[in-house]
């Protein structure tokens, strides 16, 4: 489990723990069954107060992306694909807000934003096409 926290972003660490593991699990690279680090070893990687870390991982638990097992690790709840999906378009969703946002503060139509994001797909589709190979 990866974790980059920016401790300039104004937004809360125990939200940015949140938010990276709900999409590492939407994503699939944190699958179904997988043990979370403990409280301590995150607190300690990362170097924050573990109360930090227990909040977060409340919060996940209680969104239903997290099992707690007594005397076990925490681990990600399975889900079913169509739930799978829905917290994969959740994610998509919660990032484009801010682009949206941008979109209508630079004035751009639905159309021209639709373009430049086609673009940025294709873009990135080369890429990830270029580094397989």
């Amino acid at each position: 489990m990866l974790i980059a926290l920016d401790r300039h972003s104004g937004q809360p660490v125990f939200r940015q723990i949140v938010e990276q593991v709900r999409f590492q699990v939407a994503g699939g690279s944190l699958e179904p069954g997988s043990e979370i680090p403990s409280t301590r070893e995150l607190a300690a990687r990362l170097g924050i107060n573990p109360m930090t870390v227990s909040k977060a991982y409340a919060a996940l638990e209680q969104e239903g992306v997290l099992d707690r097992r007594p005397g076990l690790a925490l681990v990600v709840r399975a889900r079913d694909e169509v739930a799978r999906v829905d917290d994969q378009r959740t994610e998509l969703a919660r990032l484009l807000r801010p682009a949206a946002l941008a979109v209508e503060q630079l004035g751009l139509s639905a159309d021209e934003a639709l373009e430049v994001f086609r673009t940025a797909l294709a873009e990135s589709s080369a890429r990830e096409a270029r580094r397989i190979e």
